[in-house]
Order: C-alpha cells, then sequence, then structure tokens
C-alpha cells in the first residue's frame, strides 16, 4: 500500500481507553460536596433551637427554607446547561461562592435577631432573603460535580462512582452536627457554625481554583461536552471515545423530567424525596419535644446534632459499606431502601427517648442512603453520556422540589398529631416501593456496558 492511499490518510487512529479520575481530582470534588453538606447539616442542627430562642413557630422556621429550594428547582438545571458551554470547575466554584455568602449573610441576619437588633419576624425574613442565594447559585455547584463523574465513568461502575460522590454528602452530615455544638461560640453564639462555614467554604473555593485543572471546552462539541479536555494537537471535530459511539443514539434536544426515558425514575425520586424531607424537617422539633427542651432550646444543640450524626453514619454505611459491597445496582439499591426507610420512620414515630430516637433516625437513614444514590444512578443510566449535564440537573432539581413545602408539610402534620406526620411519610414510601417495582429498568440491563 502505498505512501498515498486514501485508506491510509483517512483512517483515525482507534480511541483511547477511558481513564479513571485521578484520586487527587476526586478528592476535590468530595471536598466541595463535603463542605456544603457539614455546613447545612451543621445549620439543620442549631436551627430549631434559634427559632425556638426567637419565638418563631416551627412551621415557619420550616417554611423559610422554601424560597430557596424553589430557586435550586429553576435554577440547577440552567447551571447544569451552562456547564457543558463554560466547563464543571467553573460552576463548581460558582455554586461554593453561592454557598459562602449564603451561609455568611443567614449567620449575620440570625445574630441580629438572637441580640435583638433584629425582631423575631425580621431576623427570619432577612434569613430566607440570605439562604436563597444558597438555592440561587449554591445549586451550580451538586450538578457540575455529578456531571464530572458520570461522563468520565463506564456505565457498569456508575452507580459506585456516584455512590462514593453521594457519600461525600454523607460524611458532611456526619462532620457537621458533631462540630456544630463546638461551634456556639461566646461571642456569635448560636451563630457560630455559620460563620466557621463560611470560612471553611472559602478555603475549599480557593483550593479547587488552585488545583482543579481548567475543564472549559475548547471546540464546538455539538452535544458531546463531557470528554477530558483536549491535551495536544487540534481538530475540527470533536473525538468520541469507543463507548460513546455504542451509546443509543439520541438526537440532541432539551430533557424534560417526564419524558419517557426519565419518568419512572423522577417520579420515585420526588415521591421518596418528599418522604426524607419531611423526616429531615420534623426530626429537630421532635427531638426537642419528646426530650422536654422546648423551655431551654440551647441544650438542644447537641442531642439533636446526636441524632443527625448517627443518622448520617448509617448513611454512610449504605452508600460505603452496602452498595459496593453486594453490588447493588440503580433499582436494586432504590427498592431495598425505599422499604428500609419506611421501617425506621414507623420506629421514629413510638421512639420516646435519646437512643430510641437516634436508633430509628439511623435506619430511616440507612434506606434513604441507599434509595438516594440509586435514583440518581438511575437517571444517569437512562440517558446518553452526551445528556450527563442535563440529567444532572434534573436530579438537583427533583431534589430540591422536595424541599420547596414537603418539611413545612411534614412539621404542620406533626404539631397535630404525630401519626399524621409519620402515616403520610410511609404512605409515601410504599407508593415509591409499588410504583418502582412496575416501572424500573432491570439492573442487569441498566447497567450493562454497550458492545
Amino acid at each position: 500500500m502505498s505512501e498515498r492511499d486514501p485508506a491510509v490518510l483517512t483512517e483515525a487512529p482507534p480511541a483511547p481507553p477511558r481513564k479513571a479520575i485521578p484520586r487527587g481530582r476526586m478528592a476535590l470534588l468530595f471536598a466541595v460536596m463535603l463542605t456544603t453538606a457539614a455546613g447545612n447539616t451543621a445549620m439543620q442542627s442549631v436551627m430549631p433551637s434559634i427559632g425556638t430562642a426567637l419565638e418563631i413557630d416551627d412551621v415557619w422556621i420550616s417554611l423559610a427554607y422554601s424560597w430557596s429550594a424553589l430557586l435550586w428547582v429553576i435554577c440547577a438545571p440552567l447551571w447544569a446547561e451552562r456547564s457543558d458551554r463554560r466547563g464543571r470547575k467553573a460552576m463548581m466554584a460558582l455554586g461554593m461562592i453561592g454557598f459562602i455568602t449564603s451561609m455568611a449573610l443567614c449567620g449575620l441576619a440570625l445574630w441580629l435577631g438572637l441580640v435583638g437588633v433584629l425582631g423575631g419576624t425580621a431576623a427570619l425574613i432577612a434569613f430566607a432573603i440570605a439562604r436563597s442565594l444558597y438555592g440561587g447559585f449554591g445549586s451550580a455547584a451538586p450538578p457540575a460535580v455529578q456531571a464530572y463523574v458520570a461522563s468520565r465513568t463506564p456505565r457498569s461502575e456508575r452507580t459506585q462512582a456516584l455512590s462514593l460522590i453521594a457519600s461525600s454528602f454523607g460524611l458532611g452530615t456526619v462532620i457537621g452536627p458533631a462540630l456544630a455544638p463546638l461551634m456556639v461560640l461566646p461571642f456569635v453564639g448560636l451563630t457560630g457554625p455559620f460563620i466557621i462555614f463560611a470560612l471553611i467554604g472559602l478555603a475549599t473555593l480557593v483550593t479547587l481554583r488552585l488545583r482543579l485543572p481548567n475543564d472549559e471546552p475548547q471546540f464546538p462539541a455539538r452535544g458531546q461536552t463531557y470528554d477530558a479536555p483536549y491535551a495536544g494537537g487540534s481538530t475540527s471535530s470533536h473525538e468520541r471515545d469507543e463507548e460513546d459511539e455504542d451509546e443509543e443514539a439520541v438526537e440532541p434536544h432539551k430533557l424534560r423530567w417526564f419524558e419517557p426515558r426519565l419518568r419512572p425514575w423522577v417520579t420515585v425520586g420526588l415521591l421518596g424525596g418528599h418522604a426524607q424531607a419531611m423526616v429531615l424537617g420534623i426530626i429537630g422539633f421532635l427531638v426537642l419535644d419528646r426530650l422536654g427542651l422546648r423551655a431551654t432550646p440551647a441544650e438542644g444543640t447537641g442531642p439533636i446534632g446526636l441524632v443527625l450524626m448517627c443518622g448520617a453514619i448509617a448513611t454512610l454505611l449504605a452508600q460505603w459499606g452496602l452498595i459496593p459491597r453486594l453490588d447493588l445496582g440503580p433499582r436494586a439499591a432504590t427498592l431495598s431502601g425505599i422499604v428500609i426507610a419506611a421501617i425506621g420512620v414507623l420506629y421514629l414515630g413510638v421512639a420516646d427517648d435519646l437512643h430510641a430516637i437516634a436508633l430509628a433516625y439511623a435506619i430511616a437513614s440507612l434506606g434513604f442512603g441507599l434509595f438516594r444514590p440509586g435514583s440518581t444512578a438511575g437517571t444517569s443510566l437512562a440517558v446518553t453520556r452526551a445528556e450527563q449535564g442535563q440529567a444532572s440537573g434534573i436530579t438537583a432539581s427533583v431534589a430540591g422540589a422536595s424541599f420547596i413545602y414537603a418539611p413545612a408539610l411534614g412539621v404542620w402534620l406533626y404539631n397535630h398529631s404525630d401519626w399524621l406526620g409519620f402515616g403520610l411519610i410511609v404512605a409515601l414510601c410504599l407508593a415509591v416501593f409499588g410504583y418502582g417495582w412496575l416501572a424500573l429498568q432491570a439492573d442487569k440491563k441498566l447497567t450493562r456496558d454497550k458492545r
């Protein structure tokens, strides 16, 4: 064959195998999620006590998060789509800026209320406005992290990879409640966790900027925006690896929540997410009530933090232990997790001391710790690699939608009757199991690498 043979001139080199994400980069992604999770759960540890000290009704404390959650639902898909064009790193940084600013201003607003500069209602309104910065801008980070991981991970390994990232939230929910009581300092009082985690977030942002390579797209990708940046050479087309070429061909289009491929996973995510949000909304106030701490709310920070920490450890057990050890696929993790969560919620309804409350919450958290990565991985695997950015935005929006009104509804029902609140949560869990059993795709088919 001559040097000028067209077959030689036009033959493309084989696509290199997709490499695993380096450990250093995974550690940075882990740190981004860990910091935001720890800060948010530390806030949840002290908010029931702050609300009681400000003499604000429990329902209004829960509703203060609603505007932020609504903004999260609206903005997460927009930031996810923007990350396809501007790169994941830029959106992670934007999310961290939103977290830092929100935590600092939330702490300031509540501190002014606790020292009497603002009335309780004014302080809560200022808190809700400051919290909206997290919903509006903090929502940029999780979809970018998820898309970064999903687009660089083979299908057969994606559930475990996304579970590892999800476990950063789990670890954060251990660290946050554990540290929150230690951060109640003499001058700033109950708002100490807000200020300290804003500073931790700033350190994380600086590290992200300095250590994570820039992944800003350099060529028109035509939907294929998730490959590693070009290291050398240039062409006018965007190369795809072998696995991408074998993915099911889908015309590029804007993903919708309830299109056929996503409908089952979005439905179970919404129903199960509402159940989890109600539990989270109720748990802090339940601890104050059943331990008789309403008259001394500052003493509730420790027990609430302990209960949240037990739940977080159980979540880590699910995500670091059970999912990889049992090699659970999305469907198995989702369905088994929601059943365990229902059992934990039933026990929580009758628990009347700190030990029983912590154990019941841990069982429920173990279940939700299986359910969340399962539904997230199922959403990711239901679409092609080119659509991972949009899928991650939908996942974040579904999670945010669960917190628009569900925590306040759960607290309102709980204040009228324990079993009204817990009964609705269990009913939602059973609905997830029944619908998921019929509608979710089998793991063997869903996780099979394309050949």
